[in-house]
């Protein structure tokens, strides 16, 4: 059972990664539709094996010494990786679409820059509560 979903997976993490370095590279459409239009084909097809394989994996190894306590901690260590991760994410697109735009109002007129600084440093922010979070959630279950 666990086999069929690995191999599932694995084939479709390769076809990701090969569709869309052609596409990227093969594609004359500027407007990249074509590019956009796999990437949500192909992460319609992964998620579900990688959500399948999670229910099937997650049992066998949160209980591998047998008692629910491992379990807590195997979630609390879940938890913690995700919202660092995901807060890590936010950054990183709030980050670029803020720090292009300060770049652009930047190079129209220098006296702004303190300004825009200030609205980057709230972007990164988020990654410091994202850090937050997981330390909290580690120093729980320590």
């Amino acid at each position: 059972m666990v086999a069929p979903i690995l191999t599932l997976s694995t084939i479709i993490v390769v076809l990701t990664i090969s569709s869309g370095i052609y596409l990227l590279y093969k594609n004359t459409d500027s407007s990249k539709k074509r590019l956009k239009h796999a990437l949500r084909l192909n992460l319609t097809c992964f998620a579900p094996c990688i959500l399948m394989a999670l229910i099937l994996f997650m049992p066998s190894t949160a209980f591998a010494q047998g008692n629910a306590n491992n379990a807590a901690s195997g979630l609390a260590y879940l938890g913690a990786a995700l919202s660092t991760g995901m807060a890590t994410i936010g950054t990183g697109i709030a980050v670029g679409a803020c720090g292009s735009a300060a770049l652009g109002a930047v190079s129209e007129d220098q006296s702004i820059l303190g300004k825009t600084l200030i609205f980057v440093g709230l972007a990164e922010g988020i990654a410091i509560y994202g850090l937050i979070i997981s330390i909290m959630i580690l120093g729980q279950i320590g």
